[in-house]
């Protein structure tokens, strides 16, 4: 009696077929997901094979001529390889330490308040630029700076008595201006990650924190900071992943680089370059190098997550991605 009440109590396993049947709505439900992700993400690996092709119009894409490593000889020869690979780099590092330390900022600070109310609003608030389109703070940052009836040049720097500045013109100030829309974008987003992160923490700590007389600012530096440290480092380790990636409506359609090519020196990336020679349907070798280049993108970005990641669990293992 005692095996048989043990064999009924266990479970009957089902296979995907039956999964499949009884779960149909669900499965129905991922099909758009799955065919955008098959579309946009693995769909184009096969395009992989243009970076080691020259491209023949008369022939399929994936039937040109092979030329080995030659696109990706053409691209380091390239006087503009040394600086938009110097400027991928730059910014995205601007990107990761000021994003990451302002959206702790906001996180920590959303937590402090003690109306629900005004929490919402804040976040509400701050989540909004996340929202907007490149394109919608393109023509923002044009009312901002714009020579003919910018509010910087008309309204600000007169008051101060200075002259007005084309800024499209100067690009020495567009390193400041991409990284602040970058963290004013991002703000929002990476304090709701942090702030989720916050709320969960064991309010026993403080707790023990203020009868042992803390302060709150020794609060967050000996509990709220280092509880969010694994956050911390799996967000900077999937950074780092994409910091040979940029986001093209930032760097392309912010700066205008196509009607404002002098700001190209510190405005130009390795998407930017990518997508300007996709473009170029003149002929010629700049459909494959800007292949090249993004197959070289891809490369560099992986092979720093496994760096980053083992360096990682050398330090604390805990702490480790994979």
């Amino acid at each position: 009696m005692q095996m048989k009440s043990i064999t009924g109590s266990k479970k009957k396993r089902h296979g995907f077929g039956s999964e499949v049947k009884r779960n149909w709505m669900l499965f129905l439900m991922m099909i758009p997901g799955l065919a955008v992700l098959l579309v946009n993400n693995y769909l184009p690996i096969a395009g992989i094979v243009m970076a080691f092709q020259k491209i023949n119009y008369r022939k399929f894409a994936f039937f040109g001529d092979w030329v080995g490593f030659k696109n990706l000889e053409v691209f380091f020869k390239s006087p503009f390889a040394g600086i938009i690979t110097k400027n991928t780099l730059f910014y995205n590092f601007m990107f990761i330490i000021f994003g990451t330390v302002v959206a702790l900022f906001f996180a920590i600070a959303l937590n402090e308040l003690t109306g629900r109310f005004k929490s919402k609003l804040y976040q509400t608030v701050m989540f909004l630029p996340y929202y907007m389109s490149w394109v919608v703070i393109t023509y923002i940052v044009a009312a901002f700076l714009s020579s003919d009836y910018g509010f910087l040049n008309k309204a600000i720097l007169p008051m101060f008595g200075a002259q007005p500045i084309n800024w499209y013109a100067s690009p020495q100030y567009w390193p400041t201006i991409l990284i602040l829309l970058n963290v004013w974008k991002g703000a929002g987003y990476g304090s709701v990650m942090y702030l989720a992160a916050i709320t969960n923490i064991d309010q026993t700590y403080y707790e023990a924190a203020r009868i042992d007389g803390a302060t709150k600012l020794q609060q967050i530096f000996k509990i709220t900071l280092p509880m969010l440290k694994p956050m911390i480092i799996i967000l900077t380790l999937l950074s780092i992943g994409k910091i040979f990636n940029t986001d093209i409506g930032l760097f392309y359609s912010v700066p205008m680089i196509v009607t404002n090519g002098g700001l190209t020196t510190t405005t130009e990336t390795i998407d930017t370059y990518v997508y300007l020679n996709l473009t170029d349907l003149t002929g010629g070798s700049a459909i494959n190098v800007a292949a090249a280049a993004a197959f070289l993108q891809s490369i560099l970005g992986f092979a720093l997550v496994m760096i980053t990641n083992a360096v990682t669990k050398k330090i604390s293992s805990e702490n480790a991605l994979f």
